[in-house]
């Protein structure tokens, strides 16, 4: 049985050859038509070209005065004797013999046209090569027939697959289905690769309840801490009393921004953060933040550099957002009396801001996890910094809804810049700012 049915898949194997052979000789046959056709109009138009050239020549040789020529024509009656000839208004002849021309051109042309004959000599032997690369569509070809002509109602390759599916463990760390079938190779990697996407999201999902859990888990702890202490030594100790006081307010403001940025993304997970759209100058935003942050903070030094009115359309109040979490963060990573500077400008006609420090840095290790929720460097972590780790994540789903795109170039103990571009905004006629 083994011996048979290997038999006649050799013959369907020499059918297949066959079949792609033929319609590879077709496809070689018009490419060598094509190749013939374009080398005739090829050598028409070269002909056409010396011969204009040639008679261009001729006129040129006529002494001035006597407009290149009254009449011209063609005189012979064989190759070797041609002659093309030239009367000017005195009635006087000039004669240029075609034959010295051609002689100085019959070698180059039977160069190039022996090229041409070698050329269309060997493209005929082109079907095995043709025939090769056409191998892999026929192979998918008859892979597809051969998927098609399974029975959706009974079919034992499917209840292969089916088997291999309800085996699989859904809480598994690899997950993977396999049906030995070689035929269902293709599907058996599609699910496979679906699985993979779905296990990823999953982890992701639990890493961030997880992170989120742990980053809750702090400020209740210290709060509780405070509460115990108040009930045992508040209500006599006045010191006590006060330092409880202040530290429960700032580890309940710090939980509830917690809690107000993990809304925020989860909202813009669920597609239900709305953006409120307007046209804008992104340079009275700059300043704006840039006039907050004089105020707030007098450890760093503020630099503003703009190039005038830069106009986009977005949500102006997110994209300020964006910028004070760039700004927050660079001041946060950046040493006393540092300069932090916000730019303005249009790159390649795209309205775009820049917020540059003097920090810490960062290595190119952690430059490729910091728009991650949670994700904080060692140094970050080592550091009095405080702050969740989710202010990055934020400002990067606010710049994506835009359109944007983030650049960061980083270097330890140089700082760091944020270059934000919005791609989808024009360079046009600037919006008057207000801003004197």
């Amino acid at each position: 049985m083994d011996s048979e049915k290997k038999e006649q898949i050799r013959q369907e194997r020499k059918k297949d050859i066959r079949k792609t052979t033929s319609i590879a000789r077709k496809i070689n046959t018009s490419f060598w038509v094509k190749r013939f056709s374009d080398a005739v109009v090829f050598d028409i138009i070269l002909i056409v070209l010396i011969a204009a050239v040639y008679i261009w020549w001729c006129h040129d040789q006529i002494p001035e005065g006597f407009s290149r020529g009254e009449k011209w024509e063609f005189t012979g009656n064989s190759l070797a004797n041609v002659r093309y000839v030239i009367t000017v208004s005195n009635g006087e002849s000039y004669y240029f013999d075609m034959y010295t021309f051609v002689s100085y051109l019959i070698y180059p042309f039977i160069v190039l046209f022996g090229l041409e004959i070698l050329h269309l000599f060997f493209a005929i032997f082109n079907t095995g090569e043709i025939r090769r690369k056409l191998k892999p569509l026929n192979d998918l070809a008859v892979r597809a027939e051969q998927f098609s002509s399974i029975s959706l109602d009974n079919s034992e390759q499917l209840e292969h697959l089916k088997d291999a599916i309800s085996a699989v463990a859904p809480d598994g760390k690899d997950i993977k289905i396999k049906t030995g079938d070689k035929d269902l190779q293709s599907i058996e990697v599609a699910l496979n690769n679906l699985l993979n996407r779905m296990q990823e999201t999953q982890k992701q999902q639990t890493r961030f309840i997880s992170d989120a859990s742990h980053e809750l888990r702090t400020p209740i702890s210290v709060i509780q801490g405070y509460v115990n202490l108040l009930d045992r030594w508040g209500k006599e100790d006045e010191t006590v009393l006060a330092e409880s006081i202040e530290a429960l307010k700032h580890e309940s403001e710090h939980m509830k921004e917690l809690i107000e940025q993990l809304l925020f993304l989860a909202r813009g997970d669920s597609g239900r953060n709305t953006l409120k759209k307007a046209d804008f100058n992104l340079a009275d935003i700059m300043q704006e933040v840039w006039e907050e942050s004089v105020m707030i903070d007098d450890k760093h030094r503020y630099e503003l550099k703009t190039d005038g009115a830069v106009t986009m359309n977005g949500d102006m109040a997110m994209i300020k957002q964006s910028v004070r979490i760039f700004v927050q963060n660079a001041a946060k990573y950046s040493n006393e009396g540092d300069t932090i500077t916000l730019s303005v400008k249009y790159i390649d006609g795209k309205a775009s801001y820049i917020v540059q420090d003097e920090g810490v840095g960062m290595a190119k290790s952690d430059v490729i996890h910091i728009f991650e929720r949670f994700y904080r460097s060692d140094q970050a972590r080592s550091g009095d910094t405080g702050g969740s780790g989710l202010g990055l994540s934020i400002a990067k789903w606010i710049i994506d809804a835009h359109d944007g795109v983030i650049e960061v170039l980083s270097r330890l103990e140089f700082g760091t810049r944020f270059t934000v571009t919005f791609a989808n905004t024009e360079k046009s006629m600037p919006i008057v700012s207000n801003k004197h």
